[in-house]
């Protein structure tokens, strides 16, 4: 039956050739589109899942980057119970890297406490050292520096050259190497040289990462954290934040508007059923504000989830422009089919004659169908994933795309069975005509 039914197929080559390429076209749509969602995931994976600490920030802040808080309770946090290490951090961008302006991929600058960072277990950039050496002690207020293998490429520069960096010569030290998109874009060095490079308030800082002693849980942890810092003004480190970034002003508002929208108003005296205790009123009978956050703390699984939202809305927007590929490709298969068994009633109705039964001729056009199907989803897969090693090798700083075996036995499977769907209406109006009504109609 199988031999038969790619002969069928081979007999109308021009027709099966179109319907293969209509289906592989979608195929490799499916597989290019996915793996951009997949590429994602495996990101967040290889990127969130390193980092086993905790980031305090300013609330509100979507990244370090925008955050600013006081230096001085980086040593506060240093001192709860449950914190091993407390490492304060100064992020900044880098405007020019060898007189050439940064903007994709962009390029940040990560000052660090070398000397806590010495003393962390575990520690990204440090631990991912292939070239040179990490930052000791002896480099504190010094401008030397480690890259990126990503950047070093991009300049050609090796272990103990210079790097210019905003009209700042940097040394290179070392080179690192993550294998993260997200990762893979700073220039390490010292604190003191970030603030003097982005002209960094020195009583400020960006964020604090914070390594747990594991005597207590996480959870626990970065509630005692907020709980320390619960209720500080701590308006004159917001109001630097929003001279050096404009936007992040626009961004506190916002905030604050939400959190008056979402607030929900208090049980009045007259409607107050329990004995819970009112909130206490001032001279005037006003309520006092509600007591905000004044600082933020992160896990690896928070930045997970915030960028897992994300991916969900891309994957919305994924399967509709799969969708439409899909589409295509079964009316181009079930035109090709309907047309082959309009064609072939004379066929049909003489095999039934000579003993087919509607069973065999209904898997004879299923098998053909399915050829089509398994057809066009061994080359659709091969070209996705080839159009995705391409894409990864040409702009491997950029995009970071993933053809999972997973994904191509999807597509493999889905495509088949796609095929097989083409085929099931041109069998079952192939098999309710009688012999004769089939020779008489061909």
């Amino acid at each position: 039956m199988l031999r038969f039914a790619f002969r069928n197929l081979m007999s109308r080559p021009v027709r099966s050739i179109l319907a293969l390429l209509g289906l592989t076209v979608a195929i490799a749509g499916m597989v290019g589109l996915f793996s951009i969602a997949t590429g994602i995931d495996d990101t967040v994976g290889s990127t969130f899942g390193r980092i086993p600490g905790l980031a305090a920030m300013q609330p509100g802040a979507p990244i370090p980057l925008f955050s600013r808080m006081p230096m001085s309770w980086s040593d506060e946090i240093a001192r709860l119970p449950g914190v091993r290490t407390a490492r304060p951090e100064v992020w900044a961008r880098a405007q020019l890297v060898e007189g050439k302006p940064t903007f994709s991929p962009p390029r940040f600058l990560f000052g660090t406490d070398i000397e806590r960072t010495v003393n962390l277990k575990q520690a990204v950039y440090r631990d991912d050292i292939i070239s040179g050496r990490f930052l000791s002690v002896d480099d504190v207020g010094t401008m030397n520096c480690v890259v990126s293998r990503t950047i070093a490429q991009a300049f050609h520069k090796q272990v103990g050259d210079r790097l210019r960096i905003d009209g700042f010569d940097l040394t290179i030290v070392g080179i690192y190497h993550c294998g993260s998109l997200l990762l893979d874009v700073a220039i390490v060095l010292d604190a003191a040289g970030v603030r003097r490079i982005s002209k960094f308030d020195d009583g400020l800082i960006s964020s604090v990462y914070v390594e747990p002693d594991d005597t207590i849980p996480k959870s626990e942890l970065m509630e005692e954290i907020r709980k320390h810092f619960r209720g500080r003004r701590a308006d004159d480190w917001r109001n630097n934040t929003a001279k050096a970034f404009p936007e992040m002003a626009a961004l506190q508002m916002l905030n604050s508007a939400a959190k008056l929208l979402t607030t929900e108003p208090k049980p009045s005296s007259a409607s107050t059923t329990d004995s819970s205790p009112l909130p206490q009123s001032s001279a005037g009978g006003a309520s006092e504000p509600q007591i905000e956050e004044a600082i933020e703390v992160r896990s690896a699984q928070d930045w997970g989830d915030k960028i897992a939202e994300l991916s969900s809305d891309l994957d919305v927007f994924l399967y509709l422009m799969t969708g439409i590929g899909v589409i295509i490709a079964l009316l181009s298969i079930l035109n090709t089919m309907l047309m082959s068994v309009a064609e072939r009633l004379i066929e049909f109705g003489v095999l039934k004659a000579n003993g087919w039964s509607a069973w065999d001729v209904m898997r004879l056009i299923t098998w053909e169908s399915a050829l089509l199907g398994l057809g066009g989803g061994i080359l659709g897969c091969g070209v996705g994933w080839v159009a995705v090693q391409i894409v990864n090798a040409i702009f491997p700083t950029k995009l970071h795309l993933v053809a999972s075996s997973g994904l191509l036995l999807f597509s493999l499977i889905f495509s088949t069975l796609l095929g097989m769907l083409g085929g099931v209406y041109p069998a079952i109006w192939a098999l309710k005509m009688s012999p004769m009504e089939a020779i008489r109609r061909g």
